[in-house]
């Protein structure tokens, strides 16, 4: 392994981890210190295969600065995972964090029910890993994005006991209906569910939970407007309702929803996730590209 710019190189786990010693670019960087290929470098870039301080970075041309931490999974076995609904981002001995398609559930609610535990116990199995998926926390069926899952009843316990510590920052990005008058904006309230499992928001405490949601428009036309949602806490449906209640409803949403359905789907995907490693103490942080769907309405 070549080490031309006195880089400390230690092996975490199945990770390959270097510390950074000058300011230039990822590939270049790469090329000079670790001994494979350039074209495989480029793979594994692509394949989100590489973070720089626990974020993954698929940019060539990613500029380092000294100090910075890369981390190289050697994990083989994500190649190998094919699936047209869960897409691996990161994998550890711990935890396991995927970015899930529409039209799958997090977990199963039935006996024949497409799930993402199921898809990942299945990987775990094939792969020869005795472990099981835990659920942390879920996205509904046709909602898109990061999720992490457990892969050990410990690391299941400390990150859902602990979920609102260890998570410090996550986001979703949404096409919602109309042209939305304010810039940035928070909205709170209390959410509850009625008999028939519709989550419904009150001004005052209507002995529900309470709710709070941060908003940025990044784009907007007079049908509709691609917003940011930032989350301070994580209720049930809360973005869907909390859209709503701001008179612009996520398009494609068949339960909050106006009748709007540009891209026949409901147009909502979890595109940031951010928290501490509930093993390590390193901070994790995921993100993906807002849907081209998404932007091609703008």
């Amino acid at each position: 392994m070549r080490n031309t710019n006195n880089t400390y190189k230690t092996q975490g786990g199945d990770n390959l981890v270097i510390n950074v010693k000058e300011n230039v670019p990822l590939l270049e960087y790469l090329i000079n210190n670790v001994s494979e290929s350039r074209s495989k470098l480029k793979a594994t870039l692509q394949g989100r295969g590489i973070a720089v301080n626990g974020r993954m970075v698929t940019q060539f041309d990613y500029q380092l600065k000294a100090g910075d931490k890369i981390t190289i999974s050697r994990h083989k076995k994500q190649n190998q995972f094919k699936s047209r609904y869960v897409k691996i981002v990161y994998e550890d001995r711990w935890l396991i964090v995927v970015e899930k398609n529409i039209g799958i559930l997090s977990m199963a609610a039935g006996h024949s029910s497409l799930n993402v535990k199921s898809v990942l116990d299945d990987y775990f199995l094939k792969s020869r890993q005795k472990c099981r998926a835990h659920v942390v926390h879920r996205l509904d069926r046709d909602t898109s994005g990061l999720m992490v899952y457990a892969k050990d009843i410990d690391t299941e316990q400390i990150l859902e006991h602990n979920w609102h510590q260890i998570v410090y920052d996550r986001r979703y990005v949404a096409v919602v209906s109309g042209e939305m008058e304010q810039e940035n904006g928070t909205i709170a309230n209390w959410l509850k569910d009625n008999k028939a499992y519709i989550t419904y928001s009150s001004p005052t405490d209507n002995g529900g939970k309470y709710a709070v949601t941060h908003f940025h428009v990044l784009n907007r036309t007079t049908e509709h407007s691609l917003v940011e949602y930032k989350l301070e806490t994580g209720r049930k449906n809360q973005i869907r309702v909390h859209s709503a209640d701001m008179g612009h409803p996520v398009c494609g949403d068949v339960k909050y929803g106006n009748g709007d359905d540009p891209l026949h789907r409901l147009c909502l995907h979890a595109y940031m996730l951010c928290f501490t490693h509930p093993v390590t103490g390193e901070p994790m942080e995921f993100s993906t590209p807002i849907p081209t769907i998404f932007r091609s309405l703008f």
